[in-house]
């Protein structure tokens, strides 16, 4: 595919709705950076809620995004990974983030033109 449609099928729309939503890029990007536990994802993303971060763990691991494991030790340990369709849809990120930081640059403030 090397272009986006209207006829664009609904597995894309559907990624850019849960991508889009507030936190999940940044979850995303701890999940990348190697956090495991839930503490780590709380301590590198700063300003995100238990319940918000919790919330947004269930909806990656319930797209395959991120996968959960429970480890039974005491107390049980619950650990959080990017599965391999998480890290190819970080991959794929990549240059969105690239182009996103060159716009937010010197040129201008980033937001897109109207169109009048």
């Amino acid at each position: 595919m090397n272009s986006i449609h209207d006829d664009t099928c609904p597995s894309f729309e559907g990624t850019l709705e849960l991508i889009g939503r507030r936190w999940t890029g940044s979850v995303l990007q701890a999940a990348d950076r190697g956090a495991r536990r839930f503490g780590e994802y709380r301590a590198m993303i700063d300003g995100i809620s238990d319940r918000l971060l919790s919330q947004r763990l269930k909806e990656l691991g319930a797209a395959g995004l991120i996968e959960r494991t429970v480890i039974p030790t005491t107390p049980v340990q619950v650990r959080y990974q990017l599965s391999p369709d998480g890290q190819a849809l970080v991959d794929a990120l990549l240059p969105l983030a690239q182009w996103s930081m060159h716009r937010s640059g010197p040129r201008g403030s980033g937001r897109v033109p109207s169109s009048t």
